[in-house]
């Protein structure tokens, strides 16, 4: 439907994509996709041992309580050998212990798959509030296309936790200036062309960490254990002086609940 109202071409089938991929011949430069989250129950023992999407066995690669990874593989074997693909993938993806799902993001950390994570706020969906992430999977990290540098040893991440304004009380929305800021420290990062902005390390929002870090990090992918937290202003104050001016706030407040406290009992009494 969506292809349909922008007025694009498409080429839809029906079938079970996760036992029996419909597409085995296509390889795109570019992967924009979001999956459905947390499928379980799909039966991975049904895959054929040989199921060239697969990183390895299926018994180490694929578990039946969770699909997320089964989509990373599958996207990953329809990238071209320059393909870069965006993967809207729900939190858990990021830090799953379970062996079928953490055997398959050690094996992307470890053979430089991942070029990036990214991070959302809560509240961009219409259909639910939970907060996702995007995994940028690519194929061009070697840094030989002339327009990106290498960057096989690094994986960018960027927390846009505290970005985005609230359309409603139950949705948040991206501005187009939100949206631009994260496409160029991207760009900016992964690029070698002399015309592109300098990329630099800005706490509590992105940080360019090795796979060594990553692996000191038991593979977790979590944005917030690399970029830290932002530098807070110093506003030049005192903090004893801050201290003491927050005691004398909090003791007006409770002598003025004190007094309202009093004057609904008298009321009280007056009924």
């Amino acid at each position: 439907m969506n292809l349909a109202l922008r007025d694009l071409s498409f080429d839809v089938r029906l079938g079970d994509s996760l036992l029996n991929d419909q597409f085995p011949d296509l390889k795109a430069d570019y992967i924009i996709v979001n999956p459905p989250f947390n499928v379980s129950q799909w039966h991975p023992e049904d895959l054929p041992e040989n199921d060239p999407r697969l990183f390895g066995p299926k018994e180490e690669f694929t578990t039946d309580g969770n699909a997320n990874f089964m989509w990373m593989q599958t996207f990953w074997s329809h990238l071209s050998n320059k393909g870069t693909a965006s993967v809207v993938m729900a939190n858990g993806a990021m830090t799953s212990n379970n062996k079928g799902e953490k055997n398959v993001r050690e094996f992307m950390v470890n053979n430089s798959m991942i070029d990036c994570i990214v991070r959302l706020p809560d509240k961009l969906f219409l259909t639910t509030g939970i907060p996702a992430c995007i995994f940028i999977l690519s194929k061009n990290r070697d840094g030989k296309d002339g327009q990106h540098r290498e960057r096989k040893n690094e994986i960018l991440f960027i927390d846009t936790s505290k970005m985005g304004t609230m359309e409603s009380r139950k949705l948040r929305v991206f501005t187009d200036a939100d949206i631009d800021k994260v496409a160029q420290t991207y760009h900016a990062w992964r690029t070698s062309r002399a015309s592109a902005a300098k990329y630099e390390n800005i706490d509590g929002y992105c940080y360019a960490a090795t796979l060594e870090e990553v692996r000191n990090q038991d593979y977790k992918l979590t944005p917030g254990i690399y970029v830290g937290t932002e530098e807070v202003a110093d506003d030049g104050i005192l903090f004893e002086d801050k201290m003491a001016n927050l005691q004398a706030t909090l003791q007006k407040q409770f002598a003025k609940g004190n007094e309202l406290q009093q004057k609904i009992l008298e009321n009280f009494n007056k009924i």
